[in-house]
């Protein structure tokens, strides 16, 4: 389309200008100086109203333009239709409204652009697109405007038509350097076109209009081809789709504030020039608002720069998750409380580390701990607010320095530490801490952190016996006293399902689960009756509708510890199979967790090879093993199987490991 359509502008740019450099048409001179440019001026115009049929984006902006080449081309229609051989036109001439009509739509449309360009700029954007354009017009202002006032006369309208031009072109090339400055000066195709055709179109009127003030403009020269290349390039620019549509994102750098510390030069420049020869009032005006709005540019800056200083200080002491403040805040606290006279007063520096923490950000995600940090964070400050500051250290861990008044550093730190803890439904949260009174204690800010952390670490440790050791020992022993035989049971479950785990490479972390989910496994019999449990034979339907609803009342009672949350599954799931027929929900592979799979196997193994049980008799470890294999893919899951074989038959069964020792805290 756009070759066909600007082929044979082409053809008629080039006869145009061969003509203007001499070239002899023949009996063509007349048709091609006198009617060949409407024709670009009018396919100029064309080719804006034919971009807005075909495209949605930026189409009122280009209507206006496309308007604006149209209202040229009309007003250059009626003088080379009527006063092209006048020896004398009048000023005003139909022919300048159309003309002077083409500057206020053009204005608009390449507002719009700007507009649609260059959205969510900074206030310093606009500022130097300012700069730039009270530069240009400033710079016209002197050379051409002062020209035309000094060679004009005549009535007012007509004094008024003349100035006009001027004006209009000062303010369109004022319009183009604004748009190339919301740009930041990062051209795409269709601004490098329109600006170099509104730039020839701007540069072309002015030439002609000093030359006119002068007297030195000769007709029929290069310069009358000016405005009709400049209007059709509108055309050409109208179809340069690259970037449209799109919003420009200008980023602060040298490159942004070279452009207007350059045109400052300029104004300056002209002002400088004013000692030696007089320009005109309106530049020396326009010198002035340049300099103002330099000034506005470097004042908001500087605000700006205050603005980043404060946010990069503030973001340096705070912890960006929880909003307190942070450890480099309270070292700079520290200091400054110890540094203080001996005039009687001290501050009381308390460290925390929330317990139970990790098995909550397991359970229920980072997003819920992170959720739960910042509520604790938010409690601690509230329970501080008006005596001292709380701070976070990172991770888990707290610390608040307050002042001490009359109250005794203990009573103090304790009610402050029941700030940082919460309980729900399956967690149980608090801190253990350690204090230090200042500077009774500790002279400076290296000694102070050292010793409340020490104190704090031998809390933590004394308290490692904790809610979740505590209860799974009340829950056990409550278990082997009713039932002696199960202890041996019990502890072989765990140390095999330990062992096993390990070897299939589970961490730490899993491996204590395991452990204590091994020992706590069958607290669910506590339900059935002893008639059902030691009954000799098959049971019947009933019976085992009893039997299968020990895991499920296992987990009830475990979950009733908030500490056992983590293991509450486990023993739910361990009568699952992977083929789905288990009990209790039919979970099937990967849906049982694994810690359940595992002691799964280590249960089934026990049972058949310890001791005769009222219902069946004990077998050897061979024919137990081979029933495990028998029963892989089917019951068990053939990757724990596998490992629990390779793990009796390498003797690496040991003793089991301290439950749940590194899950507290």
């Amino acid at each position: 389309m756009r070759v066909g359509f600007f082929t044979p502008l082409v053809v008629v740019v080039a006869a145009i200008v061969a003509f203007l450099f001499g070239v002899d048409f023949g009996p063509f001179n007349v048709l091609i100086g006198r009617y060949s440019p409407l024709i670009l001026e009018f396919a100029g115009a064309a080719a804006c109203f034919a971009r807005v049929s075909r495209m949605r984006e930026e189409r009122l902006a280009w209507i206006l333009i496309g308007t604006a080449v149209l209202l040229w081309a009309l007003g250059d229609l009626y003088f080379r239709q009527v006063h092209w051989e006048s020896e004398s036109v009048p000023v005003p001439s139909v022919s300048d409204v159309f003309w002077l009509a083409f500057y206020p739509f053009a204005y608009a449309g390449i507002g719009l652009l700007i507009r649609d360009r260059a959205r969510n700029m900074r206030a310093t954007v606009w500022i130097d697109g300012a700069v730039a354009a009270l530069a240009v017009a400033t710079v016209a202002a002197a050379v051409v405007f002062g020209a035309v006032l000094d060679g004009i006369g005549g009535a007012p309208l007509s004094t008024a038509t003349n100035l006009a031009y001027p004006l209009g072109d000062m303010l369109l090339m004022a319009f183009v350097i604004v748009g190339f400055s919301m740009t930041g000066w990062r051209f795409d195709r269709t601004w490098i076109w329109l600006g170099a055709s509104l730039s020839l179109f701007a540069v072309a009127d002015s030439i002609y209009l000093y030359q006119v003030a002068k007297g030195t403009y000769s007709f029929g020269g290069v310069l009358d081809a000016g405005w009709t290349l400049a209007l059709m390039l509108v055309g050409v620019a109208a179809w340069q789709l690259e970037g449209r549509g799109h919003t420009v994102t200008r980023v602060e750098s040298w490159r942004s504030i070279l452009p207007p510390i350059c045109f400052s030069l300029v104004v300056i420049g002209v002002q400088t020039y004013d000692h030696f020869h007089r320009v005109t009032i309106l530049a020396l005006v326009l010198v002035g608002a340049c300099l103002v709005a330099v000034l506005l540019r470097l004042a908001i800056t500087f605000a700006q720069n205050l603005g980043m200083l404060h946010v990069s200080r503030e973001q340096a002491a705070t912890d960006p998750l929880t909003g307190l403040a942070n450890r480099r805040l309270l070292s700079a606290d520290l200091a400054r409380a110890l540094a203080v006279e001996d005039d009687g007063s001290e501050s009381l520096l308390v460290l925390f580390d929330l317990n139970g923490f990790k098995l909550y950000n397991d359970t229920f995600g980072h997003p819920a701990g992170d959720a739960l940090l910042v509520r604790l964070g938010r409690q601690l400050e509230n329970a501080v607010a008006g005596r001292g500051h709380a701070y976070r250290m990172g991770g888990d861990e707290f610390c608040v320095l307050v002042t001490l008044d009359e109250d005794a550093p203990e009573p103090l730190a304790s009610r402050v530490a029941a700030a940082l803890s919460e309980q729900g439904d399956g967690f149980s949260i608090d801190a253990s801490y350690g204090w230090g009174a200042l500077p009774a204690e500790a002279g400076d800010a290296e000694t102070a952190l050292r010793l409340v952390d020490q104190r704090m670490y031998i809390q933590k440790q004394s308290g490692r016996a904790s809610a979740r050791e505590q209860s799974k020992g009340v829950l056990l022993q409550a278990l082997v006293e009713r039932s002696p035989g199960l202890a041996e049971h019990l502890n072989d479950v765990s140390r095999t399902a330990v062992a096993t785990a390990r070897r299939l490479g589970l961490g730490e972390h899993e491996l204590e689960l395991i452990a204590v989910a091994g020992d706590l496994h069958d607290i669910g019999k506590f339900a059935i009756p002893d008639a059902i449990l030691d009954k000799r034979g098959p049971l019947d339907d009933e019976e085992w509708a009893y039997i299968k609803r020990h895991s499920a009342i296992g987990e009830r009672i475990i979950a009733a510890a908030p500490a056992l949350a983590g293991v509450a599954q486990l023993v739910r799931s361990i009568h699952e199979r992977i083929d789905g027929t288990g009990y209790p929900d039919g979970l099937k592979g990967t849906e049982i967790p694994l810690g359940a799979r595992i002691i799964s196997v280590c249960d089934a193994y026990d049972a058949m090879t310890h001791g005769d049980r009222p219902y069946r008799k004990a077998i050897d470890q061979a024919a137990a093993l081979a029933e495990l294999r028998r029963s892989a893919g089917s019951q068990f899951d053939v990757a724990v199987v596998d490992a629990f074989c390779a793990t009796s038959a390498a003797t690496e069964l040991e003793p089991p490991i301290k439950a749940l020792s590194s899950l507290v805290g």
